[in-house]
């Protein structure tokens, strides 16, 4: 005796489960479960590679976080949990003059130890009239951070002309950089 086919695509409506009563699902990732923000609070002048003080979590009026924030130590920020993370670093400089390059980095490491460049902004600075002359460029990376104790992200500035300032306040977000965690790993 031969067996037809049974189209229960067709013949199912709602959910089919499974004997333990789940619905059938192998597995699942809620999207977007932490996002926080952090800042340079005070300028400062020439290079800092990496920048290892001076950052404050944003505190200014209507700002809010999603999930676990990301702690800092000496410019060194652990993820609250793994998973796959949108890293976006703002950088602002001003200088009374021209500087050929300004440069932002994000550096990781995954062993707690070893960092690599993960990626550089450029601008630059060109004085138009007296005074100070103002400049920002952005740069991000998604990092797949498998292990909280060892995955690990750090932020540089580093300047063409050594009395261009990088800009920083408690107020509002000059330099600073957002975190967001866009899925399980």
């Amino acid at each position: 005796m031969a067996l037809s086919k049974i189209d229960i695509e067709n013949m199912v409506t709602g959910e089919l489960t499974t004997t333990n009563g789940g619905t059938g699902a192998t597995s699942f990732t809620t999207g977007i479960s932490s996002a926080s923000q952090w800042r340079l609070n005070t300028n400062f002048t020439g290079d800092a590679k990496p920048i290892t003080s001076n950052w404050e979590l944003n505190d200014t009026s209507g700002y809010g976080s999603l999930g676990s924030n990301m702690t800092e130590s000496s410019g060194i920020f652990t993820f609250p949990s793994t998973g796959f993370w949108l890293i976006t670093f703002h950088c602002t400089w001003y200088y009374s003059g021209d500087s050929r390059w300004v440069e932002a980095t994000i550096n990781t490491t995954t062993n707690n130890s070893s960092y690599t460049t993960a990626t550089e902004g450029y601008h630059f600075i060109q004085q138009t009239e007296s005074g100070n002359t103002y400049s920002s460029t952005s740069t991000q990376t998604v990092f797949d951070v498998t292990d909280t104790a060892q995955c690990k992200v750090r932020f540089g500035s580093r300047v063409n002309n050594d009395s261009t300032a990088t800009s920083g306040s408690s107020s509002l977000q000059l330099t600073g950089v957002t975190f967001v965690r866009l899925g399980d790993t």
